[in-house]
């Protein structure tokens, strides 16, 4: 008799036990469809559950009191802090991890991952840092104005102020000179690295004639190097009421392009439309991110309020993760999976698969934001409030 009661109370524990577990899996479902898609839930459950609510009381800051020409930027772990040529790196905690001497003072950067080039624009200087140290630097004979890193330290810099109207030339990690491009009849307004190394895209305009044209043209890195006049493997010509203004390598080589009015992707000589405005009231887009791009939709929310739709898109799947908040988008910066969105009185740290990571309660107006892989910097005129993210 014992064992039989026994073994009843054991089939009386396991079925509670498997009550419970399923009550506990419904409970997540629910609660995960409520925060999925009402707003107040996950506004309540981000602020008192999550602790993803964060103010200027609760921030590790960074002052720049007494400092004049501050250039500020954010990659990999550190906000970097430009002044008097010397850059200053700070961890989350607000502590200097190094410092190191540039000659620079109107400074353009590109980070990737853990690489940092850091250049002169208008001038003629290149440095390029990895984990506090100058790995290499370049005095270059012509003008710079811009630069770009890809994940694995491949550089190309835009130079001007030549006798031809652009010059792009592309280094190794190590600082090797691999190939020159020469530009005689347009200006390239932008460049991108694939992840693979095998590609350089450069997006240029012609607006030599009534109509603006906007270009890309794909060169072959390889070929560059051994024969520099054949390395165009191919050319996209926009159409001419299509401005090209950014572009970025995403997976699988496919080349992301903002347009003034649309977002192109670009695979194997083969051109899709990939996001087109129609007439949602586009406020802002950017496709400087890893595997997506995003844009803010700006919805009506009654009379006197507006919402922002913020729509990220897959440009592997086409999938959309669409994150939505209470207010006009003020600016919007971008990087790798990381998107700041600035509300004016608020300002949301958001995921590519359109999660809320964090969220800043601004108490006064911002100079600017600055955002990498970890770490975020809201500027003030006086200090730099750092968020983990």
């Amino acid at each position: 008799m014992k064992k039989i009661k026994l073994k009843l109370n054991q089939e009386k524990k396991k079925k509670l036990i498997t009550i419970l577990i399923i009550i506990l899996i419904m409970l997540f479902i629910i609660c995960s469809a409520f925060y999925i898609t009402n707003t107040n839930f996950r506004s309540f459950f981000d602020r008192y559950i999550f602790g993803k609510e964060i103010g200027e009381n609760n921030a590790n800051s960074i002052d720049l009191n007494g400092q004049e020409n501050v250039s500020i930027y954010a990659y990999d772990k550190y906000i970097t802090v430009l002044n008097k040529n010397v850059i200053t790196a700070y961890t989350s905690n607000a502590k200097k991890e190094y410092e190191l001497e540039l000659t620079i003072n109107n400074a353009i950067y590109s980070s990737n991952s853990r690489y940092l080039a850091v250049a002169e624009h208008g001038g003629k200087q290149i440095y390029f840092i990895s984990e506090g140290n100058i790995l290499w630097q370049k005095q270059v004979e012509d003008e710079i104005s811009d630069i770009k890193v890809n994940k694995n330290g491949y550089v190309s810099v835009i130079l001007t102020g030549n006798t031809y109207k652009t010059i792009v030339t592309t280094y190794s990690p190590a600082g090797k000179e691999l190939f020159t491009t020469y530009l005689s009849t347009t200006t390239a307004i932008d460049t991108a690295i694939s992840n693979d190394n095998k590609y350089l895209a450069i997006a240029e305009i012609n607006t030599s004639g009534t109509l603006i044209q906007s270009n890309i043209k794909i060169i072959s890195i390889e070929k560059a190097q051994n024969d520099p006049l054949n390395s165009v493997i191919y050319t996209y010509n926009a159409p001419n009421d299509i401005l090209i203004t950014s572009i970025q390598y995403q997976n699988k080589n496919k080349l992301a392009i903002l347009c003034h009015d649309e977002i192109i992707t670009l695979q194997d000589e083969k051109e899709e439309i990939f996001v087109n405005y129609d007439n949602d009231k586009i406020t802002f887009a950017n496709v400087q991110l890893n595997d997506y791009v995003v844009y803010t939709v700006e919805k009506s929310a009654g009379m006197l309020s507006s919402n922002t739709q913020v729509v990220l898109k897959n440009t592997s799947t086409g999938r959309e993760n669409i994150y939505t908040s209470k207010g006009v988008a003020k600016d919007l910066k971008t990087y790798n999976e990381n998107v700041a969105l600035n509300l004016g009185s608020e300002i949301h740290f958001i995921t590519t698969n359109g999660w809320l990571n964090k969220k800043y309660i601004l108490e006064k107006e911002v100079k600017d934001i600055v955002i990498g892989d970890k770490i975020a910097g809201i500027i003030y005129q006086d200090k730099i409030d750092i968020i983990n993210i």
